[in-house]
């Protein structure tokens, strides 16, 4: 390991994380009442302009009277470039501070940004005398804050957790897509032709390369990596298979846009059973191994050391956290 410690990230379960649109009350109860791990409170992109006010007095009242249980608590503020942002933070803060415990950033591009709102954040926490200090989600949802990713990571030790916004990221990099999250069958390869002239077409993962350098970004930063949002909420499936390629990749969440999209996040963002046991087997072998004065040991036919250890105590830790919720 390097000499260079890292610091991680206070411990919270973010399996799945529901975006719920601040000027949609009637929602709220729904969301408090769901499996989700955590809700954000949009006062962003799903709430259009002149709506803006009353979400976040909206905001405000279901956090200071609406029973959210032991959820984790966020609000997706309006971006740095809008005359939205600095009242979401002030007002917010300032009125239900003592139950929110993230502020979601959306389009961060420099650590500048990040710099500016933890000021605001901590300049309101300290005349309220709040004790407990609110952290960051931060999205990456742009080619300027792919290409700061890990500056961005790095910028504040309220920093939790990096996002993979796929449709603005998109539209940031003028990928040729209309769709949110999901492939493309224009990003495929051929096989060489054989000698019936057959061949067979491949469709790859357009977003691998940006969730991939995200995922070491935030890994590198004790940070969670959260892949975000599956438009097509009536496509299981699909919704499945982008969650289970962002999990192989290193994330531990997935946003649900819609609550049918919950249980499918938080399914595949836990270790099953089988790969529970498999790794509680492997902790025993190395604790047997190492008694033998031994740093590798043969299990099932393949060889496991104490990199194996790292690995499974990952994965029984994420189980005793889900245990514990």
């Amino acid at each position: 390991m390097s000499f260079f410690p890292i610091e991680q990230a206070p411990p919270r379960l973010n399996r799945s994380e529901l975006a719920v649109p601040g000027s949609q009350f009637n929602m709220f109860q729904k969301a408090a009442d769901s499996d989700v791990d955590i809700i954000f409170l949009d006062l962003e992109d799903a709430v259009a302009p002149d709506e803006k006010e009353q979400a976040r007095k909206n905001i405000i009242k279901a956090l200071n009277e609406i029973d959210w249980g032991k959820k984790t608590m966020s609000i997706r503020i309006n971006g740095l470039d809008t005359h939205y942002m600095y009242k979401d933070v002030v007002y917010i803060v300032e009125q239900a501070g003592e139950r929110l415990d993230l502020i979601m950033i959306p389009k961060v591009g420099t650590a500048a940004d990040v710099y500016a709102v933890d000021m605001i954040v901590t300049q309101v926490e300290d005349a309220m005398g709040y004790k407990k200090r609110i952290g960051f989600e931060l999205i990456i949802e742009t080619a300027l804050g792919m290409q700061n990713v890990s500056e961005i990571a790095a910028a504040s030790k309220r920093n939790e957790s990096l996002h993979f916004g796929v449709a603005d990221y998109a539209a940031s990099t003028r990928a040729r897509t209309t769709s949110i999250g999901g492939v493309h069958p224009d990003y495929s390869v051929l096989t060489d032709k054989v000698e019936d002239e057959a061949r067979q077409t491949h469709w790859g993962d357009m977003w691998h390369y940006a969730i991939a350098r995200m995922v070491v970004a935030a890994r590198a930063n004790g940070l969670r990596p959260i892949d975000g949002p599956f438009g097509d909420f009536k496509d299981h499936d699909g919704f499945r298979a982008a969650a289970k390629r962002a999990a192989v990749l290193g994330c531990e969440g997935k946003w649900a846009i819609h609550p049918s999209q919950i249980e499918l996040a938080n399914e595949v963002m836990s270790p099953s059973d089988a790969e529970i046991l498999k790794a509680n087997r492997i902790l025993e072998a190395m604790a047997d191994a190492e008694a033998s004065g031994k740093g590798a040991v043969s299990l099932d036919g393949r060889l496991i050391d104490y990199a194996s250890i790292k690995q499974a105590e990952v994965l029984v830790e994420k189980a005793k956290q889900i245990a514990g919720q």
